[in-house]
């Protein structure tokens, strides 16, 4: 019988290793295919607007108007802030060539935010070579190490602290599936669903169907939103649009216990979703942070513009209040996490 259960484990290990083999090659290839697609859209944008007076009309509203068209027919990888991406890449890398085609667009879109030409190629090629994800590539320039390598007397030293910082990363094809950007550019619809761990994604379902069913005016608008400032992409994990009190209430989702640095960020994606996607009838953005786990369940909202008294008083009467929502986020939580653990257990008992 031990002989074999290690049998059937050898097995299972070597179809393991054959899976994971097949997904990062199947998304390696569909990395190049996006990198040479996002290069050919940023070389006829380019010599569109090289043509001279004849095309000097179109000015600012070409990207616009060509984001609209494509979004409309492809889904949102194609939105005004990538084609300015693709723009820039094809200025940046004129020569299709010379670019090491082991990368994914979204290594690229962080290269073309290196200013200097020279750490832009080294960090290229250093990336491709060693094989680093996107967010490690972010990690390295973040903490400047290819500068610090060329004022170091001791490379050896920075190389080896380098390696420490990416060795917590995690290198598997799930942080390449994960990626949103890849994700638009396929055109896969529920982009929001494949970005999630189970607890979180379950929450979200739950949370979704909840404020739906409150009957307080809410209208589900998106799920993992993305909104853009010219060098970073921002995902919101639910929007929805309340007619009651006309305005957009985003929710934000952490699974851990409420951090400042959340408060920060949610004042940031109100401030930017009003200047971005606020009509001129609509009232403020309303955002709120939901923290679920055992110790704790926090509520913030976050009202802007000077609006607060006036507006606090009309959203108390329409938005579920934190009570509500800690109940509702405690129990679906307890539930999928019973759930979760069912699965596992039942997943260990498999020959």
């Amino acid at each position: 019988m031990a002989g074999q259960m290690t049998e059937w484990g050898n097995l299972l290990d070597q179809l393991r290793g054959l899976i994971v083999q097949a997904r990062a090659q199947a998304l390696r290839a569909v990395d190049t295919v996006q990198v040479r697609t996002c290069w050919e859209i940023g070389r006829h944008i380019v010599e569109f607007e090289q043509q001279g007076q004849a095309r000097a009309s179109y000015g600012a509203k070409l990207l616009p108007g060509l984001a609209e068209r494509l979004t409309a027919e492809f889904g949102r990888g194609f939105d005004a802030s990538n084609l300015r991406y693709m723009r820039l890449f094809y200025q940046a890398f004129p020569n299709c060539d010379a670019l090491r085609h082991e990368l994914s667009w979204t290594h690229y879109r962080r290269l073309l935010r290196i200013e200097s030409e020279s750490a832009r190629q080294w960090y290229m090629h250093e990336a491709a070579g060693q094989n680093w994800s996107s967010r490690a590539l972010e990690r390295q320039v973040n903490t400047l190490y290819y500068e610090r390598l060329l004022a170091s007397q001791d490379r050896a030293a920075v190389e080896a602290e380098a390696d420490t910082n990416l060795a917590s990363l995690k290198q598997s094809p799930r942080e390449f599936v994960r990626d949103p950007v890849l994700l638009e550019f396929l055109g896969m619809p529920g982009t929001g669903r494949l970005l999630e761990s189970d607890l979180e994604q379950g929450l979200m379902d739950k949370l979704q169907a909840f404020l739906l069913e409150l009957g307080k005016g809410f209208a589900f608008v998106a799920r993992q939103q993305r909104i853009s400032t010219e060098s970073k992409d921002f995902y919101i994990d639910l929007v929805f649009y309340n007619y009651l009190l006309k305005c957009f209430v985003l929710f934000d989702l952490k699974t851990n216990e409420l951090a400042h640095q959340d408060i920060g960020q949610m004042d940031m994606y109100v401030r930017m979703y009003d200047d971005l996607k606020r009509g001129e009838d609509d009232n403020p953005t309303v955002g709120i942070i939901l923290c679920s786990n055992k110790d704790a369940s926090v509520v913030r909202y976050s009202v802007l513009h000077g609006n607060e008294q006036l507006f606090a008083s009309r959203y108390k009467l329409v938005l579920p209040s934190e009570e509500e929502l800690r109940r509702e986020l405690e129990r679906e939580r307890a539930a999928l996490i019973e759930q979760i653990q069912a699965g596992e257990a039942s997943d260990e008992q498999l020959p």
